[in-house]
């Protein structure tokens, strides 16, 4: 079988791809390096450098001809897309629809595209599951959630089967330490270099986080299952910024205490998600607990 990804080069993306190649998957990447990293594409699989707004994409699907599309490639900067909306939907709407437009003309049967937790807001109830009511607060997430409505447009009026892959937030080796995410990247980077972390407001804020690893199979398991609909890709696990902060500093036996500074405008308190549905549909459930991840992902840095 043959996986398309998008974005193919990016963190989370780069191990799906690593996964898919470890399971026979015949695998193209499409990433245009504006994020993306030569260094994280995985040597079997086949590198096409284009914008997934070009309309390139189209040669290269039909000679690829996919059965699969990861459609990953897209704006992920909250700040970025409250700055220039206009290129915030050119990238997250007008490119999404040139792939789904390409999937549709060259017999894809199926598109896994990652949604974001930007869609929900601050949350009226916690754990986060599939029905919570959406409260978009900024242009990225008004964006990232307009690809789930044409999602299922096309599944109706074309029959491409989709599944939605809502992940709390993903950690792990590969991530970038120089977007406005990526706590645990900035964390180990900081602690490694002996300099000292920056907190925002009292570091009492809870997430959710996943190991990019646990990620990667849920989109093994997408591809194998005959399911489709929206799930949430997550650990179901309370885990506030200091005490993430202390696993890292533990990690790395220094005496660093993190400086705090005010909190940022517009920043969740408290944001946690449940895997029921996953689990009970498609068998999937993380298998890395925060201090195997953790572990991993420091001696990634240390390297």
């Amino acid at each position: 079988m043959k996986v398309l990804i998008t974005g193919g080069a990016g963190f989370i993306s780069s191990h799906i791809a690593d996964l898919l190649i470890e399971n026979n998957y015949d695998v193209c990447v499409i990433d245009n390096l504006s994020h993306g990293k030569l260094q994280n594409l995985n040597p079997k699989a086949k590198f096409y450098n284009v914008d997934i707004r070009d309309k390139e994409i189209f040669d290269i699907f039909e000679k690829e001809k996919p059965d699969v599309v990861i459609h990953n490639a897209a704006q992920i900067s909250v700040f970025s897309s409250v700055k220039d909306p206009l290129e915030d939907a050119s990238l997250n709407i007008i490119g999404a629809i040139n792939i789904l437009e390409a999937s549709r003309q060259f017999g894809v049967k199926k598109i896994i595209y990652p949604a974001s937790a930007a869609i929900f807001g601050e949350p009226e109830y916690l754990p986060i599951d599939e029905k919570h009511p959406l409260n978009m607060i900024s242009p990225y997430g008004v964006s990232k959630h307009t690809v789930e409505h044409y999602l299922g447009v096309y599944k109706k009026l074309y029959n491409i089967d989709y599944m939605i892959l809502r992940y709390s937030n993903v950690y792990g080796p590969r991530q970038d330490s120089s977007g406005e995410g990526g706590v645990v990247s900035i964390f180990c980077e900081k602690l490694i270099n002996g300099q000292t972390p920056c907190i925002y407001g009292d570091g009492e804020q809870i997430r959710d986080f996943v190991y990019v690893k646990d990620v990667a199979k849920a989109n093994l398991m997408a591809i194998e299952s005959n399911r489709g609909g929206i799930f949430n890709v997550c650990t179901n696990t309370k885990m506030t910024v200091n005490n993430l902060f202390g696993y890292i500093r533990d990690l790395t036996r220094k005496d660093i205490r993190p400086g705090y500074v005010k909190e940022r405008d517009g920043d969740i308190r408290s944001s946690y998600m449940t895997y029921d549905k996953i689990a009970n549909e498609i068998g999937w459930s993380p298998e890395y607990s925060i201090q195997t991840g953790l572990k991993e992902t420091f001696e990634y840095y240390c390297d």
